[in-house]
């Protein structure tokens, strides 16, 4: 159905008995024109655009459990594109206005609240490394602002200014991020692909791939038969390694696990996105009032989605150092994520060496904030068989021909921004 004020009033008028499914839970059909392996929002968004920007809508999405049940559903809902180099700075700029325009394309509310992310600095060097992102980000027309002192006092009075180990110094502000709610970014790439025809499946684990004489792949088997279809897209974030391996190939990719966590709800207190500049600690307020906030992945490869207490209390030791009011504000969950880390920590959106196979991976910490970007890129290529000019920097063979996109700079190892 389409939600307007007059489906609400239709539906209110009937004590709430008419409403219909957000999307079709369908059932497989033999062959598709596109098999989309992944049912979080990388993989829904792509089968959208694949249908609303290509006609392409003979889609399915297979999951192997719900829809959002992996990364969609347990990340902090952060969005942003404050990214300094060239690759990242333009493509997530580009995912920031497909976020910007998202309620009205899926005609669903995915509660995006454009609130500001500020960056803290704590040293000179490191103010220096804001202004020079900061600059880069106005050249290509992003907005971003450099405050001092004075100005993130008046913003957020609340932290620890005066008594820090690492005295606040400023930050480094783009007021058109924020936050999303996940769960819904789901639902809506659900409900706007379903209407247009894409079959969403769920409970159904791919278990191989199906390959003719020459090697190409022309379908998947799963958990409920075989599947055929005429490309093949990968976007299961964590599993990427494993399910790359089915068709025999071994990405540059360790999946961590990447803890995230809830107080109990407080009043309102955090105005947006707040990151400690010192450490690995980053917080927002839900509308619900609980704090959720994160840190550090675990420093060892894992597939499970729990984490462990030192990176608990790491994380926690971080958000006392910049605001020790929060020591008496109890934890109310925690949940684990199973995070693609790359070895420079940026994502990998080509076709593989493998014909009819291409690959969605690689987002480390950036994977909800790129949803609509990578779903609009991902599309493209599954459509046209060539890169989209945003994802250019994003081929596979980067790391053969060393043009590695180090946001961080701190070399090829799997654990950046």
């Amino acid at each position: 159905m389409k939600y307007s004020i007059f489906s609400l009033a239709r539906a209110a008028l009937s004590g709430h008995k008419n409403w219909q499914r957000t999307w079709r839970d369908a059932t497989p059909k033999d062959r598709y024109d596109v098999v989309i392996i992944g049912g979080g929002g990388h993989g829904l968004a792509t089968a959208w655009f694949l249908a609303s920007e290509y006609g392409i809508k003979n889609v399915a999405v297979l999951e192997k459990g719900w829809i959002g049940s992996g990364n969609a559903g347990r990340n902090t809902t952060i969005i942003r594109s404050n990214y300094g180099l060239p690759g990242n700075t333009g493509f997530y700029e580009l995912s920031m206005k497909l976020w910007e325009r998202m309620e009205q394309d899926l005609n669903y509310n995915t509660m995006v609240s454009q609130r500001g992310v500020i960056n803290l600095y704590h040293s000179d060097a490191q103010r220096d490394a804001y202004a020079r992102r900061g600059n880069t980000m106005r050249i290509n027309g992003i907005d971003a602002e450099l405050l001092d002192l004075a100005a993130v006092r008046k913003m957020i009075p609340f932290l620890n200014f005066d008594n820090a180990r690492f005295p606040v110094q400023g930050g480094l502000l783009q007021r058109r991020g924020g936050t999303a709610r996940h769960d819904a970014v789901v639902w809506g790439y659900a409900h706007a692909a379903s209407a247009l025809g894409v079959d969403i499946i769920q409970n159904c684990e791919v278990t191989g791939f199906v390959r003719d004489a020459n090697g190409k792949v022309t379908g998947v088997e799963t958990s409920r038969g075989k599947i055929g279809g005429g490309k093949v897209g990968m976007a299961v974030a964590g599993s990427s390694s494993r399910v790359a391996a089915m068709a025999g190939l071994r990405l540059p990719i360790e999946s961590h696990v990447l803890q995230a966590f809830v107080s109990e709800a407080i009043k309102p207190l955090i105005p947006g996105v707040m990151t400690f500049g010192a450490g690995h600690f980053y917080v927002s307020q839900s509308d619900k009032g609980g704090l959720v906030f994160g840190g550090d992945i675990d420093g060892y490869n894992s597939y499970a989605q729990r984490g462990n207490m030192p990176v608990m209390e790491d994380v926690c030791e971080g958000g006392m150092a910049l605001m020790p009011m929060i020591g008496r504000v109890r934890l109310l969950r925690q949940w684990g994520g199973i995070m693609d880390m790359s070895m420079d920590g940026s994502p990998i959106i080509d076709k593989t060496p493998v014909d009819g196979l291409y690959i969605n991976a690689g987002w480390c910490y950036g994977g909800f904030k790129a949803t609509p970007g990578s779903g609009f890129v991902f599309a493209h290529l599954l459509a046209r068989d060539t890169p989209h000019e945003e994802a250019v920097r994003f081929r596979l063979d980067r790391f053969r021909r060393g043009a590695m996109i180090d946001e961080k700079g701190q070399g090829a190892q799997p654990n950046l921004h």
